[in-house]
C-alpha cells in the first residue's frame, strides 16, 4: 500500500519559493515546530536564534490565515499537519583563487511549504480540558467572562420581571399617571380615618347630647324670669326720682 505522499496532504497550506536560503537550513527549523499547534509552533519560532526561524514564522502565519480566510477554521484548532523545504535553483558564482585559479560558490534558494489541519475532536477536548484547569489561560479566561456574562443577563432577566410585576399591579385608571406621586401614601388608604372621625352618633350619644341642650335651655329661661322684675323695679324707682330731681331745680 502506498502511503500519501507529503505534497499530497490534507490541509491548508502556504508555500515560499526561491527563497535565499539553503534547504537544508529550513529544514532544521521546520522539524522544530513539526506536529505542534500553531500557537505553540510560533512560540517556538519566535525565540528560536536560526536566521530561518524568521521566515518560517511568516511562512507560519501565511498559512494560519489562509485557513481562516479560505477554509473558515478556528485559528486555535489548527496544527502544523507538515512542513517541508525542497531545493530550488542554484546560482553558480567563482571566487578567484591563487596562481590564477578559480573557487565554485553556489548561491542556494528553496521552496518552502507549510500545511496547517484542524486537530481531532479527541485531542480538542483533551487540550480544552488542560487549558481550563490551568490558571491564566486563554480558555480560562473565556469560561470565567462568559461565566461573568451569564450572571449579568440573569440579574437583568429578574430586574425586568420585577419592574414588569410592579407595573401590571399598579392601577392606571383610577388616577391621572402624570400628576401622580408615587411616594405619596393612597387616597383610599387615608379615607377610612374620615370615615371613622365622621362617623354618625348613636342612638345613646344622640339622647345624651338632646337632654343635655333642653336642660341648658331651661336654665336660660329661668335666669331670664328672675332678672325680669329686678330690671322692672329699678326702672320704676329711677322714674319716681325723677320729679323730685325736677321740683328741687324748681325750688333753688
Amino acid at each position: 500500500m502506498t502511503a500519501t505522499k507529503t505534497n499530497e496532504r490534507p490541509g491548508t497550506r502556504a508555500v515560499l519559493h526561491h527563497e535565499g536560503v539553503s534547504a537544508s537550513k529550513v529544514r532544521a527549523v521546520l522539524g522544530l515546530i513539526r506536529g505542534l499547534d500553531v500557537r505553540t509552533a510560533d512560540e517556538v519560532l519566535r525565540y528560536s536564534e536560526r536566521g530561518a526561524a524568521v521566515i518560517v514564522r511568516k511562512l507560519l502565519a501565511s498559512a494560519v490565515a489562509n485557513a481562516a480566510a479560505n477554509d473558515s477554521l478556528d485559528s486555535e484548532e489548527l496544527y502544523v499537519a507538515t512542513a517541508y523545504a525542497d531545493e530550488a535553483k542554484t546560482l553558480r558564482r567563482f571566487r578567484p583563487r591563487a596562481r590564477g585559479r578559480a573557487a565554485r560558490i553556489r548561491k542556494r534558494s528553496c521552496h518552502v511549504t507549510i500545511i496547517v489541519a484542524r486537530m481531532s475532536e479527541a485531542e480538542l477536548t483533551r487540550r480544552r480540558a488542560k487549558d481550563a484547569i490551568r490558571p491564566g489561560s486563554r480558555a480560562a479566561r473565556v469560561a470565567a467572562q462568559q461565566a461573568t456574562d451569564t450572571r449579568r443577563r440573569r440579574r437583568r432577566s429578574r430586574q425586568a420581571e420585577t419592574t414588569t410585576h410592579d407595573h401590571d399591579d399598579h392601577d392606571h385608571d383610577g388616577h391621572d399617571h402624570d400628576g401622580h406621586d408615587h411616594d405619596e401614601p393612597d387616597q383610599d388608604t387615608a379615607a377610612p380615618e374620615e370615615t371613622d372621625a365622621e362617623a354618625p352618633l348613636s342612638q345613646e350619644e344622640t339622647a345624651s347630647s338632646s337632654e343635655g341642650a333642653s336642660g341648658h335651655a331651661r336654665d336660660e329661661a329661668e335666669e331670664a324670669v328672675s332678672d325680669g322684675p329686678q330690671e322692672a323695679d329699678s326702672e320704676e324707682t329711677a322714674e319716681k326720682n325723677e320729679p323730685k330731681a325736677k321740683t328741687g331745680e324748681e325750688e333753688a
